[in-house]
């Protein structure tokens, strides 16, 4: 009994261990039919097993293609059907398969249709395995996965969102312009479009380019018109499988900030126009870039050279060449001095004066602009140069008139500060005194004490003058000197020194009393009129 219940139970063990075996083992018996039978519709990669050019194994529809293919063995038959679609075959795999041991190649189509694909691997001991992937081949495909699947369509899946989420409208069109595919947002401004809210396929064209072809193009602008109101975009092609793909981004923002920097710029060359100063602004690689009709008018160069956007060293050849810039000695100090001004400008402010051969007079300032660029402004101050002069002259004139009297004449400003003196002053009191009027009447009270002259001028030097006064004090030397004040405009105040008697130092000199004069000097007011004189 025993016997028989070890016997059972040993029966059922093989009889399961048996069962696991074949299960195991039936891929591998059955072959490909197993796996054909498995598949939906009969789909099986298109797989060819060779080794040194014999075929040891095949799928059914690797099979069939080489029951279709002329020649005389399977490996010439398949060789010169791949060579027909694959001209990369005949050469291209060998090196790669030595490399790294597997290669692969993609049959360049343009009809749109799916391409063929090729893998190639090395098995070791002389196996070849290739693998065609021909959608256009009845029962024959790859093999994918569910975990492959379902990554392909969660990525097809966020593609298509993003494209639909997108504000940019996207479409696709064939070579007649027929639109082939579109995007949400193109559908839902077609749908705006449509007069009454449907739309029919194929879709209407919203955007007429220029030029279509297979060739990219660079980004144009299209505009559309809704509700009234138009709305801008930028347009970039690209040729697709014989189609052409279509991006619009929206350029409202871009169109705008354009028309107003246009319209600033616009403002900018009216107010340049008005001004008298010629101004010339060179970019970084020092073309011409902005100019205004004074510069036109000072330099007299024509409009046509400087629209031609001249280099800044032939917009200063040019200058030289029409005798507006100072006459040289040599070119090469010219030159050396044109590159100083350009280096000079471009570093920072940069001024100088230009005295041309015809007798004008301009004044030329660099100025350093953002990016690199560089700004000349050139201001004819022929009229400002002429006028100091003339200024200067008289100056001079009236400085001689008043140092060929015999009187010494002095004239103090209304802060009390010594404005003008003649020769005969510095003579009969000394050319080193300082300018203010407290340090001229401690010089003036040396020589004269306190009699009552001078302390009646000192007390009109404490108040503002507003008429005439005169008067006589000692003069230098012990002479008698008289004195008058006389008020000007401005609160200037004009004190003259006469000689009553001839006096002189010894020896026959005007004495100095500066010179001689020792001691602290009195406080200094710091303004006629002050209580402290």
């Amino acid at each position: 009994m025993a016997s028989d219940i070890i016997l059972a139970v040993g029966a059922g063990t093989l009889s399961a261990v048996m069962a696991l075996v074949t299960l195991a083992a039936l891929p591998f018996l059955g072959g490909w039919r197993y796996r054909r039978i498995g598949m939906d519709g009969g789909l099986e990669p298109m797989t060819f097993l060779f080794r040194k050019g014999k075929l040891i194994d095949a799928t059914t529809p690797a099979r069939a293609l080489l029951d279709v293919l002329p020649g005389e063995d399977e490996w010439h038959r398949l060789s010169a059907w791949l060579a027909l679609r694959l001209p990369e075959c005949r050469d291209g795999f060998a090196a790669a398969l030595a490399d790294r041991g597997h290669a692969e190649l993609t049959e360049r189509r343009g009809d749109g249709n799916a391409p063929l694909h090729a893998r190639f691997e090395d098995l070791g001991d002389g196996v070849l395995r290739i693998t065609l992937d021909d959608p256009a081949w009845e029962h024959a495909g790859s093999l994918v996965d569910s975990l492959t699947l379902a990554a392909m369509r969660e990525e097809i899946g966020l593609l298509r969102g993003a494209m639909d989420s997108s504000p940019m409208l996207a479409w696709r069109e064939d070579a007649q312009g027929v639109i082939t595919w579109a995007n949400s947002a193109y559908f839902r401004l077609a749908e705006r479009q449509a007069r009454d809210g449907e739309i029919l396929w194929p879709l209407p064209r919203l955007v007429e380019l220029p030029v279509r072809n297979l060739q990219p193009l660079s980004p144009r602008r299209a505009q559309i018109t809704e509700d009234g109101h138009v709305h801008w975009f930028e347009c970039h092609t690209r040729p697709l499988d014989g189609q052409t793909v279509v991006i619009a981004l929206p350029a409202d923002a871009a169109v705008k900030a354009e028309r107003s920097l246009r319209e600033f710029v616009q403002t900018l060359t009216k107010t340049f126009a008005g001004l008298p100063i010629g101004m010339a602004i060179f970019d970084r690689d020092r073309h011409l870039q902005l100019f205004n009709p004074a510069l036109i008018d000072l330099t007299s160069l024509s409009a046509s050279f400087l629209t031609a956007r001249p280099t800044l060293y032939a917009f200063l050849d040019r200058l030289r060449e029409a005798r507006m810039v100072p006459e040289p000695k040599d070119y090469r100090s010219w030159r050396n001095q044109m590159n100083t001004l350009e280096k000079s400008a471009a570093s920072g402010h940069h001024s100088e004066t230009w005295t041309l051969p015809g007798g004008q007079t301009y004044r030329v300032s660099g100025r350093p602009h953002p990016d690199g660029a560089v700004a000349f402004l050139f201001e004819d101050i022929t009229s400002e140069v002429m006028l100091t002069r003339k200024f200067r002259a008289e100056l001079t004139q009236g400085k001689e008139a008043l140092d060929a009297l015999d009187d010494a004449i002095a004239v103090f400003g209304g802060s009390g500060q010594l404005a003008m003196s003649n020769r005969g002053y510095d003579v009969l009191w000394g050319d080193d005194i300082r300018d203010t009027v407290g340090a001229h009447l401690a010089v003036w009270q040396e020589s004269a004490g306190e009699g009552p002259g001078f302390s009646a001028l000192r007390e009109l030097l404490r108040t503002h003058v507003s008429d005439p006064a005169s008067g006589a004090m000692a003069g230098p030397g012990g002479g008698l000197l008289s004195w008058s004040l006389r008020p000007l405009g401005g609160g200037r105040v004009m004190v003259r020194f006469a000689h009553s008697a001839p006096a002189a130092a010894p020896g026959g000199t005007p004495r100095k009393p500066a010179a001689a004069r020792t001691g602290p000097t009195p406080a200094e007011p710091a303004m006629l009129g002050d209580p402290h004189l």
